[in-house]
């Protein structure tokens, strides 16, 4: 769960929210957002990578308007700003403008680090979002998600949810959603057992994601898991290549908002900032091998092979070394 400094102002000109753990900085943005908005509809938000910030944005982006709009600038992965961008945002750190609400999402670790001490200098309000790598930390964020919707779950059903839908935060936060919406009364084990035990669809994407983000190790145990639980190899083949597909598609279309690229591609907004987290990394060689393996797998798993769990294995550890190939 995210963590927060004494400074619980939303509104404070510099947010700083430090970690990897995806879901907790969206959240981290979408608290800033919707308190903005609250303080005025209008509010403008303006959402960017590095390469969008080039020296001279900031300033253009904070620059006093003819209107006085709120504002809010989210500046993702902070810590790869080039250098003179640094230089302009800590400046800004300094002397920042009114009615705009800055947010820098950090990695946190060593890259970047001076802007991450300059930001916390200046007195910015800091999000702590941590990678959540072991069990007692996910299942300590399922019962927080339980207990911010007013609802009780029984510690075994906390415990079998994460069992089922493993560590992606994303999943289990739609789970606690979606279990609190169509179950009244407390849920316990019996009902997330219906509803989530060997879930293949979530559980094959997992795989899916934990690849196409070259964590092999992560998507390696997931693919086991999902076998062990009976999900049919086809379906780890189909989610794999909808993963690979997904990376190809993004990295050769042009930039834009969401929901352009959404329109363009076919996909719905949400999953076009997760492809966009997901791609770093990736080169069209790297998608072109993916993509083979995958075929292979496939063939693999739909007879042309003796052995579908390792024509997996192998399409998972060849597309988690593909997602890491740039500079290799």
């Amino acid at each position: 769960m995210a963590r927060k400094t004494a400074n619980e102002d939303l509104l404070a000109p510099v947010t700083l929210a430090v970690g990897q753990e995806d879901l907790l900085l969206d959240r981290a943005v979408q608290e800033v957002v919707a308190a903005a908005r609250a303080a005025d509809a209008d509010t403008d938000v303006r959402d960017l990578t590095p390469d969008q910030v080039q020296p001279g944005t900031l300033a253009e982006l904070t620059s006093p308007s003819l209107f006085a709009e709120r504002k809010v600038v989210v500046v993702r992965n902070a810590q790869d700003l080039s250098a003179d961008t640094v230089k302009d945002v800590k400046a800004y750190l300094q002397a920042p403008a009114e009615e705009i609400t800055l947010v820098l999402l950090h990695a946190g670790g060593a890259k970047g680090k001076g802007l991450l001490d300059a930001a916390r200098k200046a007195g910015a309000r800091e999000v702590a979002c941590p990678k959540m790598t072991k069990p007692a930390d996910r299942l300590a964020f399922v019962r927080q998600e339980f207990r911010a919707t007013g609802r009780s779950a029984t510690p075994e059903a906390c415990q079998a949810l994460v069992d089922a839908i493993g560590s992606d935060l994303r999943e289990l936060a739609s789970a606690v959603s979606q279990l609190v919406a169509d179950v009244e009364g407390t849920v316990d084990e019996a009902v997330v057992g219906r509803y989530y035990t060997g879930r293949a669809e979530a559980s094959s994407f997992t795989v899916a994601d934990r690849a196409v983000e070259g964590r092999a190790a992560e998507a390696l145990e997931a693919l086991r898991w999902s076998l062990a639980t009976g999900v049919a190899p086809v379906m780890i083949t189909s989610a794999l290549a909808q993963g690979v597909r997904a990376i190809g598609k993004l990295s050769s279309a042009r930039g834009g908002r969401p929901a352009d690229l959404a329109r363009e591609l076919g996909m719905p907004p949400w999953k076009i900032d997760r492809v966009r987290q997901q791609m770093r990394g990736w080169t069209p060689d790297g998608v072109a091998a993916a993509l083979r393996a995958v075929a292979e797998a496939d063939a693999g798993v739909k007879g042309g092979g003796d052995d579908p769990e390792y024509a997996l294995e192998k399409a998972v550890v060849t597309i988690a070394l593909a997602a890491r190939s740039r500079g290799r």
